[in-house]
């Protein structure tokens, strides 16, 4: 395997690797799909493994390739019965060699690290990809299956992507790929084609405080980092370490006073995001300003989502009582989050950006009809 020596840019800070991630909580049904097509002998040698960021991809991705490294193939009178499950023994050599990122039978691609810049390539380039055809000349030699795993399919550029295809229309004996891909409508269509698709769902409450666990992280209310999270781990993890629940329920009680807005609270919340020092605090409180635009469009045009917040269930039903004011929620959300990070792009004070993200909300509001 290759980038062992790069540091681990896309590891979420705060909970483990994937590669690393022992249990896989709330993907059954995708681990289900998978092993039905292997034990009735239907291995594809491309699959697409979607869903949204952060919610088991690269883990069922790692699951599935050391399954496949470490399993033998069946056959016989006294054949064991079909695996039910991608796990392995906790002391097969697979394992510690995937978590030591020395397995030669597995080759993972992700984007170089410019160690000159320090930060990671914004591409997966096609030079990546031609890589493969060393990969598999080498590893032939070893026998048994061959693994791929590509994270993400969507970061690589044009000509990586015509480079996959290639390998994809022709794959070699025993190789499987899987790609990891958060927007699969951005890949080609003829890769999508050539690839089934497992489909990882957003976790329930359940699945999630179960994942946490796991992770080490530590929460009070589960629905409530469930709900703001979107059911992602990843997402969960960045909002714990953050302080997005209690960051999220501050930004619900200053807006309880819309349409006549506290303006010495508003004042304060965008201060404290107001420095260099306070930009990951003002990227997410712009993102907890659009969670909560886009759970008010959603209030008003189906059934109240759960509580993230004491209060909010009542503001929800205030703010957005029908669809009318849920569209007027909706058109504010897909403007202001974009407008703030512009502004910041061209390095407008944040403090100013937020208050005008919250000012724009106490118009709105002072504009729907009393109830």
């Amino acid at each position: 395997m290759s980038d062992e020596t790069n540091p681990e840019f896309d590891r979420v800070d705060g909970a483990p690797h994937p590669r690393e991630t022992r249990v896989l909580y709330g993907q059954r049904a995708a681990e289900q799909a998978f092993l039905e097509a292997y034990n009735g002998a239907r291995l594809h040698h491309g699959w697409l493994i979607t869903g949204p960021r952060g919610v088991g991809k690269a883990t069922l991705a790692w699951h599935i390739a050391r399954f496949l490294l470490a399993e033998e193939p069946a056959g016989g009178l006294f054949a064991p019965p079909p695996p039910t499950s991608l796990a392995i023994p906790p002391d097969h050599p697979v394992l510690r060699r995937t978590l030591a990122l020395s397995e030669p039978r597995l080759k993972l691609i992700r984007r170089d690290w410019d160690a000159e810049d320090k930060k990671a390539d914004t591409v997966i380039t096609v030079k990546r990809i031609r890589d493969l055809k060393g990969f598999f000349q080498m590893s032939a030699a070893d026998g048994g299956r061959r693994v791929v795993i590509l994270d993400s399919a969507d970061e690589m550029n044009p000509n990586a992507a015509n480079a996959l295809l290639k390998v994809l229309e022709e794959p070699p004996k025993d190789a499987t790929l899987l790609l990891i891909s958060h927007q699969p409508s951005r890949l080609l269509p003829t890769i999508r084609s050539r690839c089934r698709e497992l489909r990882c769902a957003t976790l329930s409450p359940a699945d999630m405080a179960l994942a946490l666990a796991q992770a080490g992280a530590e929460v009070d209310t589960v629905q409530a980092i469930a709900e703001l999270s979107g059911g992602s781990v990843g997402e969960a993890v960045r909002l714990i370490t953050q302080g997005g629940v209690s960051l999220y329920a501050e930004i619900v009680a200053l807006l309880t006073s819309l349409p006549r807005l506290d303006r010495a609270r508003a004042l304060a919340l965008t201060e404290s995001a107001s420095g260099r020092a306070n930009e990951a605090r003002f990227d997410l409180i712009v993102r907890l300003i659009e969670q909560f635009l886009a759970r008010a469009a959603r209030s008003g045009l189906f059934l109240p989502p759960p509580e993230a917040a004491q209060g909010e269930a009542a503001l929800l039903a205030r703010l957005s009582p029908d669809a009318a004011a849920a569209r007027r929620w909706a058109d504010l959300q897909q403007s202001l989050g974009a407008r703030a990070r512009q502004g910041k792009a061209v390095n407008l004070d944040p403090a100013a950006l937020l208050l005008d993200m919250v000012l724009r909300m106490d118009e709105v509001a002072a504009a729907l009809p009393t109830r």
